[in-house]
């Protein structure tokens, strides 16, 4: 459903996805390269509904997720870097996070 525009074949950098290694463009959105996946990302409520990246310009909170540890971070708002860590966040952050 999604691919690049670009030259698939310029720089990449590394990000983990649920500790899967996946390749990303450098200046791209993490919400961009969730969406790109074969297998369709994620993310489940509290009440269990599904949910994954939408408005990609930050006002709808549907493609939160924890990125490098912090939790509830707006991945259509965070651009890749090197080695982040981005993992599914289900249900409701804990309480202090």
């Amino acid at each position: 459903m999604f691919r690049t525009l670009s030259d698939p074949a310029s720089a990449t950098v590394t990000i983990l996805i649920d500790g899967v290694p996946t390749p990303a463009l450098p200046g791209e959105t993490v919400a961009a390269v969730l969406l790109r996946q074969a297998e369709p990302w994620a993310r489940a409520e509290a009440d269990g509904t599904r949910r994954a990246p939408y408005c990609l310009a930050g006002a709808c909170f549907e493609c939160r997720a924890r990125v490098d540890g912090a939790p509830s971070v707006r991945t259509c708002q965070v651009t890749v870097r090197e080695g982040m860590r981005v993992e599914r966040q289900s249900g409701l952050p804990e309480i202090g996070q």
